[in-house]
């Protein structure tokens, strides 16, 4: 089960603040396959370019940063902030580093942490005799 092989080690920033102070939870939803982990992370107004994504001993850090919007025009309502997403996680279960891959659509982060062929289940053939 993922809430085994995965556990949230902090939500507070270990980067540098954002210029408006503000920092971000983001929304994270994580799946265990027997080939991979998945993780869907929600991190809205954000561009991939703005994305760092790193896995380093175990640790998958996730930090993004929302930029404001160019003025549009007077404001009558702001609603949207700017700010960092920070989230960082241990993994309890073997990684396969080299093959971590991650893309971004519509707001959503995908994670694919796959396991290392030794983590996988194996079936183990009994011989008759």
């Amino acid at each position: 089960m993922a809430e085994r092989t995965l556990t949230q080690t902090t939500n507070g920033p270990r980067t540098e603040a954002a210029s408006s102070g503000r920092q971000f939870t983001p929304r994270v939803d994580v799946y265990e396959t027997e080939a991979e982990m998945l993780l869907f992370a929600d991190v809205p107004g954000v561009a991939p370019s703005d994305i760092d994504l790193r896995y380093e001993r175990g640790e998958l850090t996730l930090h993004a940063h929302v930029k404001p919007d160019a003025p549009r025009g007077r404001a009558v309502l702001e609603e949207y902030e700017t700010g960092d997403y920070h989230r960082v996680f241990q993994l309890h279960e073997a990684i396969d580093a080299n093959r971590i891959e991650a893309e971004y659509k519509d707001g959503v982060l995908t994670v694919h942490l796959p396991k290392p062929e030794a983590a996988k289940p194996k079936q183990v053939q009994i011989k008759a005799g």
